[in-house]
């Protein structure tokens, strides 16, 4: 069986602005995706069922987005064998910093990759990065994104250049 494809599991909908840059990755190297919403808290019955049939589903990552408290990926990754990416979201008082810290400190046995908050693309290409071990053709489109990106930092060293040299005129 393949596992090429990414679970996207967010705890609300209203994490789907956090989200679009994830979604839009994800499309762009023509990984496919589900996403779904589901809370640790209110439905954990759903996200046992959800983490525990993502392998015969042919998911081979899930990416999972939450705030506050935060459990919905380790909760994800306890009922499962393949990786989970924990996406903390920026809500409430302490704007994320305690979604990243329940996200970041899973116990000993039950991993969970952690990006930064709010950060849905950086959890897109290591979703893409894993599942390119396996799949020539979304490894090449990652070569050409990093060469992507190589490039826009010369062109931004190159209007630098050009506003610095503007000064002295």
């Amino acid at each position: 069986m393949s596992l090429n494809k990414v679970l996207v599991v967010m705890g609300s909908d209203s994490d789907f602005p956090m989200m679009e840059p994830c979604f839009k990755l994800l499309y762009k190297f023509s990984v496919p995706y589900e996403a779904h919403v589901c809370s640790a808290h209110r439905s954990p019955r759903k996200a046992a069922e959800i983490a525990e049939k993502a392998r015969e589903s042919g998911f081979g990552v899930i990416i999972a987005a939450a705030g506050l408290a935060a459990h919905l990926p380790g909760v994800l990754a306890s009922f499962t064998t393949i990786p989970v990416i924990g996406v903390p979201c920026k809500t409430g008082a302490l704007s994320g910093v305690d979604a990243l810290y329940s996200i970041v400190q899973m116990p000993s046995g039950v991993p969970v990759a952690t990006v930064s908050i709010d950060g849905s693309a950086n959890a897109a290409l290591l979703a893409a990065q894993i599942l390119s071990l396996n799949d020539e053709r979304i490894s090449g489109q990652l070569s050409e994104y990093k060469k992507e990106l190589e490039m826009s930092v010369e062109l931004r060293n190159e209007r630098l250049s050009e506003k610095i040299s503007a000064i002295g005129e």
